[in-house]
């Protein structure tokens, strides 16, 4: 098997990151060496598939990944710099400023060309090793972040990385995917965080009358403290600028509550306030992209009623392959005790009527929006 991707690899850092790319990299043909700190995650990596630990007589790395946490890796990119004077090398930490003020400080004048960031936009809410995955990356972003000095090879690599994963390469610089990342995953995850520490206060009976959308809010609250720490503390200028427009707008909202709060006569004011912080978010919803990169409202979700019987959710989906359309997303939902779960179909929205009446056909049930 042949690949694009300089080879050997040195992937040094082998959590989820480092380990699902060691996984997609070596089932693209590329030789992936892993190194870790840890001994036990090292032989882990090695068992799991993600690569083969060096030996002395291997070649050296033609290029080396580093997936390190934004507050170590421009040393660990030093170190690599040094000791492969041929290889370009890349860390591919979730914030890019001040990582590249790092490796500026440190590294020779004459090896910074061969240094590149990059950020494969795709993640769990477990970590390590143990949760890595080859297809982690299919279908997502992949930000490659060069500086003035970054050799076009550097950038060429880069780019065969994303391409054998499965991503699709986009290029920023530092400044603009560290904002960016503020808007699209450090601030939702301080405000998922904040939202599920309310959940602290109230009893287990108020607990028991919580449903989805808590579920769907909260999800991503249930993710590693200590490295996102070291993220948010990274990123700091930006998810601070992104979270002081989220004040300002709940202040707003805050005020209009307690101007409705037991007032004889409502503010006109107040509610639309209110209407408008919904209404936004319904417009906001609506630009994050579809699996294919398209906007959402190209997309028709239909709620099907699913029996809770074994088979029931793959009959569904094999029926809807043999009615002819492409599912675009697929979200389930099923509660304790319900006799039926329900199947949120994402569909090109020029194919809903056609589903919409074949499932009927077939005896499903579509319940109504």
């Amino acid at each position: 098997m042949t690949t694009l991707v300089p080879s050997p690899v040195r992937i040094i850092g082998t959590g989820l990151i480092g380990g699902s790319l060691g996984m997609a990299l070596s089932s693209s043909g590329a030789a992936v060496q892993v190194e870790d700190i840890s001994p036990g995650t090292r032989s882990l990596a090695v068992e799991l598939g993600v690569g083969s630990l060096p030996s002395p007589e291997d070649p050296d790395p033609q290029l080396v990944l580093v997936a390190a946490p934004p507050d170590v890796a421009a040393q660990v990119i030093g170190r690599a710099l040094r000791a492969w004077p041929q290889a370009v090398v890349a860390d591919v930490a979730s914030v890019k400023t001040t990582v590249l003020e790092g490796v500026r400080a440190l590294a020779r004048g004459e090896d910074l060309p061969r240094y590149i960031g990059a950020h494969p936009m795709a993640g769990r809410e477990v970590s390590g090793v143990i949760a890595a995955r080859g297809d982690l990356f299919q279908g997502r972003p992949f930000v490659i972040v060069p500086h003035q000095g970054s050799r076009a090879e550097a950038v060429t690599a880069l780019k065969a990385v994303a391409t054998e994963i499965g991503s699709v390469p986009v290029t920023m610089d530092a400044a603009a995917h560290d904002t960016a990342v503020a808007q699209v995953s450090h601030v939702p995850q301080v405000m998922s965080s904040l939202l599920a520490s309310t959940l602290l206060a109230p009893t287990e009976t108020a607990l028991g009358l919580s449903g989805q959308g808590l579920r769907d809010t909260t999800r991503i609250a249930d993710s590693d403290p200590r490295l996102w720490v070291e993220i948010l503390g990274a990123n700091a200028a930006s998810v601070a600028g992104v979270l002081g427009e989220v004040r300002d707008r709940l202040d707003g909202v805050i005020g209009a509550l307690e101007s409705l709060r037991g007032s004889p006569d409502p503010s006109i004011g107040s509610r639309r306030a209110l209407a408008s912080l919904v209404a936004d978010g319904n417009r906001g919803v609506r630009r994050i992209p579809g699996k294919h990169g398209g906007r959402t409202d190209a997309f028709a979700t239909l709620t099907v009623l699913v029996p809770d019987r074994p088979g029931e959710l793959a009959r569904l989906l094999t029926e809807i392959g043999q009615i002819g359309v492409n599912l675009e997303d697929l979200r389930l939902e099923h509660e304790l005790g319900r006799a039926v779960g329900l199947a949120h179909v994402a569909v090109d929205a020029t194919r809903e009527e056609l589903l919409t009446r074949s499932l009927g056909e077939r005896g499903w049930t579509v319940a109504e929006a």
